[in-house]
């Protein structure tokens, strides 16, 4: 049998650089500064607040997430990354901190401990969503979770103060917060078939989704979308009607605690989040970018049944989430004004080899003094390496050359003004702290 000579590749053909795959995304140095800004503000709230940092494993159990986010809930049935390990367990990215958490919690018996524990975590989550505006199928979420003690209205006015103090840290403007309590166990069963009878006379109006959820779980009607399920569930009956006492008592504790901070708020009996595992109080935060609503920056609510789904015992929380790459497009959006470097930028520059070698030194003792260095010692032109200082935006340039070697001298040079001066080596230090100040 006699094959075809294979073709040579053609010349100068490049091969196709690989991409990230659809949904996920690199961060890079141009958002340092977005993602430094968020990581202090959060470092200030956990601070202030009393939360201690707990961190989950990326890969849980599937069945962590189908118990209590919900084994009809979108992300479970469409969204959910899941492995199958060689050992034959049934393994899933998290797709979300709060049941990790929970499952923390019990594992570790934190409930034996201080309580409530106040949890927070920063870190990848995972969904097989429709790519948006800030949000990726690896996208971060920061989380701030209040877990054990009293079911005491007031966790619940501090998580949401929290999220609040999080987005006016961040300069994002026109905040809107939605609210509303999905009830109990005891008085949420009702409205669910309250939700079926009303919607049992528009079923052939719903999207395909309604349709399932309409049998498994009425209350994500209300969540839906879709131009005509978003229509019909102007008129379905309002839950806020419905809350059994004990609810409604909570909830006005709620809004009673907002009310004394003056944090205005919107009622809205449409807002349901999507997991299982809510009750009573649930809230979302809204914003604008560019002249069009981004859907919730942050939000969240209470799960008090959620240790149960995970085989402890009732245990109550509150908490929410607030995804990391959607504020940092809302702060783009908005043009929000990031804070100045918290310390001024000294650059250290050299001419010559000798005068390299000796930097290199030089730049370590300053650090060790506490000053705040940057350098491009690996460039050999100081035209290039003062070029840098201008784009660290550094107040001072200390400049070696071999003169200045031999003298045991170096100059300093203010970028502002361009004044200079040699200063002995011995007074540099002394010499870069008091122009600083």
């Amino acid at each position: 049998m006699t094959t075809s000579p294979k073709k040579a590749p053609s010349k100068g053909k490049k091969e196709q650089l690989f991409q990230e795959p659809k949904g996920m995304h690199d961060v890079l140095p141009v958002d340092e500064a977005h993602w430094g800004r968020i990581e202090i503000v959060a470092k200030e709230l956990v601070e202030e607040y009393g939360f201690h940092r707990i961190e989950t494993p990326v890969l849980e159990f599937a069945d962590v997430f189908k118990k209590t986010v919900g084994e009809t809930s979108d992300i479970v049935t469409k969204e959910m990354y899941t492995l199958k390990t060689r050992g034959g367990d049934l393994l899933a990215l998290r797709p979300e901190y709060t049941a990790p958490i929970m499952r923390a919690y019990l594992g570790h018996s934190l409930g034996r401990l201080g309580q409530p524990q106040k949890l927070y975590a920063m870190g990848p989550v995972f969904r097989h969503d429709n790519p948006q505006l800030g949000r990726y199928r690896q996208f971060s979420h920061l989380d701030f979770e209040v877990v054990g003690g009293q079911n005491d209205s007031i966790y619940d006015a501090q998580i949401i103060l929290i999220f609040l103090r999080l987005l006016t840290g961040l300069k994002i403007k026109d905040v809107i917060l939605k609210l509303n309590s999905i009830g109990c166990r005891i008085c949420q069963p009702i409205y669910r078939r309250q939700l079926q009878n009303y919607y049992r006379t528009h079923e052939k109006e719903l999207c395909a989704d309604c349709v399932r959820r309409f049998k498994v779980n009425p209350l994500r009607l209300l969540d839906c979308k879709e131009p005509g399920c978003a229509a019909l569930r102007e008129h379905a009956p309002n839950m806020l009607d419905k809350l059994c006492t004990t609810c409604s008592a909570h909830f006005k504790g709620v809004l009673e605690y907002l009310d004394e901070l003056k944090i205005s708020y919107v009622l809205d009996n449409t807002l349901v989040r999507g997991l299982d595992y809510y009750s009573r109080t649930v809230f979302e935060f809204f914003t604008e970018a560019e002249g069009k609503e981004v859907g919730a920056v942050a939000g969240g609510g209470r799960y008090d049944y959620l240790a149960e789904f995970l085989g402890g015992h009732a245990t109550p929380a509150i908490g929410g989430a607030a995804g990391v790459e959607r504020l940092i497009a809302v702060m783009k959006a908005q043009n929000t004004p990031l804070s100045p470097r918290g310390k001024a930028v000294v650059f250290v520059a050299h001419a010559g080899d000798m005068a390299k070698r000796k930097s290199f030194r030089f730049v370590e003792e300053l650090r060790q003094a506490g000053i705040h260095i940057k350098e491009a010692l690996a460039k050999e032109s100081l035209k290039a390496q003062l070029k840098s200082a201008d784009k660290e935006e550094a107040k001072l340039a200390l400049i070696f050359g071999q003169k200045e070697i031999y003298e045991g001298t170096v100059i300093v040079r203010d970028l502002g003004s361009g004044l200079q001066e040699t200063v002995p080596l011995d007074r540099i230090v002394e010499e870069i702290k008091k122009r600083l100040r």
